[in-house]
């Protein structure tokens, strides 16, 4: 039995000038799943997530979170509703400390940060915060790090700061944009960990180019192309699909597939 849906776009598409980045793309994301986007690149993957979470406003369609129009709504808005996204460059400031990046990210959602004025002009590191902060960062494994300057983490603790500051807005549905993009061997075996304890708690979208490393993760595989959603579906049968591998390995793909063995070429 499926649960409810928690997120939805309808005939969205997105477009910079002449250029379209997402082509009337329709899509349903439901309570519980670890939904998998991939696609090559220029696909329009991120531009579609920018749409799911308010960063852009479509050209046209329609978006809906727990069946209510967001639409219009701000990303900020939606993050109240409880939508929460990563992106593909770590985004963290490099001059604050661990634990300064996270506070910062929060407080403005915090109730106990108030009113505006009140965060103007209080404190804006309250107990309760902090707490809730460390809370996230001893949950990705690099609470030792908090009060550490940004900068001197490696590229792997960057992105579990990334992923500790959604969590610790406390999501219901998390949208990882490339997780594992520039990780170690080690590094990608620990975030994955990392992902698969998060989706015990929440709903969870992710853009990955490393294929073999989501494909048991994921419950629901999507294939975007030139703006368009080809394939969504089992992984296992999403990949076998003629459509998705002739855009991902070309027409050498016509072989019998077997597992992911022309995966390099798919990871640029």
């Amino acid at each position: 039995m499926q649960n409810g849906m928690v997120l939805e776009s309808q005939s969205v598409s997105k477009r910079f000038g002449n250029f379209t980045a997402v082509d009337q793309v329709s899509y349903q994301l439901f309570e519980g799943e670890a939904a998998g986007i991939i696609g090559p690149n220029g696909a329009g993957k991120s531009t579609f997530f920018n749409l799911l979470t308010g960063l852009y406003p479509p050209s046209e369609g329609r978006i809906s979170l727990f069946s209510r129009d967001v639409t219009s709504l701000r990303a900020d808005q939606r993050v109240m509703l409880g939508v929460v996204r990563t992106f593909q460059l770590v985004s963290v400031f490099d001059t604050l400390s661990v634990l300064d990046n996270l506070v910062l990210s929060v407080v403005r959602f915090h109730p106990v940060a108030g009113k505006k004025a009140r965060f103007i002009l209080g404190s804006a590191h309250p107990a309760a915060i902090v707490a809730e902060c460390m809370a996230a960062l001893e949950r990705v494994g690099i609470s030792h790090l908090a009060k550490e300057t940004t900068a001197k983490l490696s590229y792997g603790d960057k992105r579990k700061l990334e992923i500790a500051m959604g969590l610790a807005l406390k999501p219901k549905v998390l949208l990882l944009d490339e997780p594992l993009a520039g990780l170690s061997d080690g590094e990608i075996t620990e975030v994955l960990d990392l992902v698969r304890e998060v989706h015990k708690e929440m709903t969870l979208v992710i853009i990955e180019h490393k294929i073999s490393r989501i494909v048991d993760l994921v419950t629901r595989l999507s294939v975007m192309h030139e703006g368009r959603l080809i394939a969504d579906g089992v992984p296992g049968e999403v990949l076998q699909d003629p459509t998705v591998r002739q855009v991902y390995w070309g027409a050498e793909s016509s072989r019998v597939f077997s597992g992911l063995a022309a995966e390099e070429k798919a990871e640029v």
